[in-house]
């Protein structure tokens, strides 16, 4: 992985997305999906590693950081590395809750919320279709 955190540049369009990404990915990353609840390859995965973007290979999640939240259906962090992400305020599906995006790629990622384990409280509930592992070595 580079110095940018990039697997390669970026795609601009749509098109480009498709061409990078799979149906699932694209979905989830460029249309504001989710996956079906604990159909997710990352649920119960607790290898040491780092979880990255799936659009971009950026940096997102250490697995220290992840826990199993029980009954969440998606994988959980408590924190996610330092200015990896940005959250969004998202009001879709008559729920007022707060979205993770990529700050990379703005990649869809998931939701926060504030029922989370300490030291920080929040739960970054993820979709693994949005991100990819990289054990340690």
């Amino acid at each position: 992985m580079s110095d940018s955190t990039e697997r390669f540049d970026l795609p601009e369009t749509d098109e480009e997305w498709r061409e990078v990404l799979t149906d699932e990915e694209y979905e989830i990353l460029r249309e504001q999906g989710t996956e079906p609840k604990f159909t997710g390859e990352f649920i119960g995965k607790d290898d040491e590693g780092t979880y990255v973007c799936a659009g971009c290979g950026a940096e997102l999640f250490d697995s220290e950081t992840k826990f199993d939240r029980e009954g969440s259906g998606w994988p959980s962090f408590y924190d996610a590395a330092e200015d990896s992400v940005e959250l969004r305020r998202d009001t879709s599906h008559g729920m007022d809750r707060t979205e993770v995006v990529c700050a990379n790629c703005g990649g869809h990622l998931g939701h926060v919320f504030d029922d989370g384990p300490d030291p920080t409280g929040k739960r970054f509930c993820i979709n693994s279709a949005a991100l990819d592992f990289e054990g340690e070595e």
